[in-house]
């Protein structure tokens, strides 16, 4: 399965999350990732986004584990990034961490369905 991370915050954060996935042994243990330069706009943007975090999952990754360390990440933020996380053709938001929230997501990435209830 092949899943993307983007944000508005420029390359510096992308990159800090990039770092903190790769340190985290279940993440890495199960997935490979790489940051890219990508030319997709996120919705409202005016531009092309400059770089994403594009992941390759392996047999035993799980979303729950990466969503709990995309959110550790995102506590240790002076100002908590949204980050839009894609899989395959469904792309879903994680911002307020909320616990709705966070069982979307990881419903989405176990699933490849929409969020949306």
């Amino acid at each position: 399965m092949h899943v993307d991370l983007r944000m508005e915050q420029g390359a510096g954060e992308l990159r800090s999350l990039h770092a903190w996935l790769r340190n985290d042994a279940a993440v890495r243990r199960s997935s490979t990732s790489e940051v890219k330069a990508d030319g997709h706009p996120q919705p409202g943007q005016m531009g092309a986004t400059l770089e994403v975090i594009k992941m390759v999952t392996e047999n035993g990754w799980s979303a729950a584990s990466f969503v709990m360390a995309v959110i550790a990440w995102k506590r240790t933020r002076p100002q908590s990034p949204q980050i839009t996380i894609t899989r395959d053709d469904t792309t879903i938001a994680l911002t307020n961490c909320s616990d709705d929230e966070v069982r979307r997501v990881i419903r989405v990435l176990d699933d490849g369905q929409s969020g949306e209830s």
